[in-house]
């Protein structure tokens, strides 16, 4: 899941970028709005963290913005404005939903889980898909109770696979969604995650199946 910040706090936005980062997504990072609309032109994300108040264009102005043009991207508002006026505006602008600053890290990591679920039409935090559960909360996988240990590269390969059980994922689409602007990240490193993950799912009845010419398919068969 690829991520866009707009945050003009140089502090704030490093320090979300760095937690995002740690909780497996790919994380772009904007200080102002003049280049957003050309950053979701030029690239597919998953979702914007929008600050209002930021220098130039205003954040309700980019959000207006991206609406004029049809993007749907969905859009988190990151406001310190906690008027019921400046809520309503944001929301009849085109945001999905918002928090308040300050906010606790972890209420924000939630609310970008819920987004992640709502992607892939998954209502509840856990997915499963064979002998494999996958908890969005805890960011874990187990099979049969037992946690698999797996690196969070690893971890965020194997969920992407997961939503998309029973469909063919191509190497480009792994890096696009795992991949921000200043990440070294090519499909050889597909490679070796793919490679790595096959030995952590040995022995678990779930296997990773390579389509020539396409990508990856997660098939619940093939390692049996």
């Amino acid at each position: 899941m690829r991520l866009l910040v707009i945050e003009d706090d140089a502090t704030l936005g490093h320090a979300l970028q760095e937690f995002l980062v740690g909780q497996g997504y790919a994380v772009d990072w904007l200080l102002d709005g003049e280049p957003v609309l050309g950053a979701v032109t030029g690239q597919v994300y998953d979702l914007l963290l929008l600050d209002l108040n930021l220098p130039g264009m205003s954040g309700l102005d980019v959000l207006r913005q991206l609406r004029a043009q049809g993007q749907q991207v969905p859009v988190l508002i990151l406001t310190a404005r906690d008027g019921v006026e400046d809520r309503v505006a944001g929301l009849d602008a085109g945001a999905d939903d918002y928090v308040t600053k300050p906010f606790e890290l972890a209420e924000l990591a939630a609310r970008v889980r819920a987004f992640a679920r709502r992607r892939v039409g998954q209502v509840q935090p856990l997915l499963e898909l064979g002998p494999l559960v996958f908890d969005s909360v805890s960011r874990e996988v187990r099979v049969g109770g037992q946690r698999l240990a797996l690196s969070v590269r690893e971890l965020s390969v194997l969920e992407m696979l997961m939503s998309r059980a029973g469909r063919v994922v191509t190497k480009r689409q792994i890096v696009n969604s795992l991949s921000a602007w200043d990440a070294d990240f090519s499909e050889n490193a597909v490679e070796v995650y793919v490679y790595r993950l096959r030995k952590r799912l040995e022995g678990t009845g779930a296997g990773i199946q390579t389509v020539r010419g396409f990508g990856y398919l997660l098939d619940v068969d093939s390692a049996a």
